[in-house]
């Protein structure tokens, strides 16, 4: 019941008697609820950055495409083969760019009903599991964001550690492996999803006749 009590002080800020307070000015102690709030509103701003990246890819995606249909029509295999490639190079990085937007978003709302729910040991462990896999996935292409993603990754996994101690769960059973794969893998359905309504398949477009060539870059555009 202390342990619980703990938790509970921890978890809604403890009540401080004045000397208390003049020592925060110097430490400000910081309770569960709010590395919560702070870490959700982070991933929130990460989400939303990578969706301005995602469309100046689609931008340059689209000049691309037109170019590599300009190729085909002109009968010039080399200049559309180059073009082709670059497009497919850059959907290499809006793919992984889409999966780590969704992962974030799920993590947006499972660490909201975390804070709703005050389960922090029971469900958060998955949610820090994600955000490393995420950091993993994002900071080759765009470090700043990882840097970002790792200083949320040390926020979770301290108040993690936190709510465990108070309650007398270990920290190495608190992580739940299968359930993030799951949120990686619903994750992956949806940026599947989005990538197909974003980026227009490739005109396969055989190098004929101008008038079949137009006709198929047509169809697929």
């Amino acid at each position: 019941m202390s342990s619980f009590k703990e938790f509970e002080k921890s978890w809604k800020g403890k009540d401080k008697t004045i000397g208390d307070q003049l020592k925060g000015v110097f430490h400000r102690e910081k309770p569960l609820r709010f590395r919560l709030a702070m870490a959700q509103y982070k991933i929130n701003s990460m989400t939303k950055r990578l969706e301005v990246y995602l469309e100046r890819l689609k931008a340059r995606d689209k000049e691309l495409f037109e170019r590599v249909v300009d190729a085909l029509l002109s009968k010039d295999q080399t200049r559309a083969v180059m073009y082709a490639n670059e497009v497919a190079e850059l959907r290499k990085v809006a793919k992984n760019l889409f999966l780590v937007q969704v992962a974030l978003e799920q993590v947006a709302l499972r660490v909201e009903s975390i804070r709703e729910i005050g389960e922090v040991a029971a469900y958060l462990g998955p949610v820090v599991s994600v955000v490393k896999d995420v950091r993993e996935a994002i900071k080759s292409v765009l470090p700043e964001i990882g840097i970002e993603l790792g200083e949320v990754q040390e926020m979770l996994q301290e108040t993690l550690m936190e709510a465990g101690e108070m309650i007398g769960v270990g920290s190495t059973s608190m992580y739940s492996s299968p359930e993030a794969r799951k949120i990686l893998e619903e994750a992956k359905v949806v940026a599947e999803q989005r990538m197909k309504e974003a980026f227009p398949a490739l005109p396969a477009v055989p190098l004929g006749t101008q008038e079949s060539s137009k006709a198929t870059a047509e169809n697929q555009a």
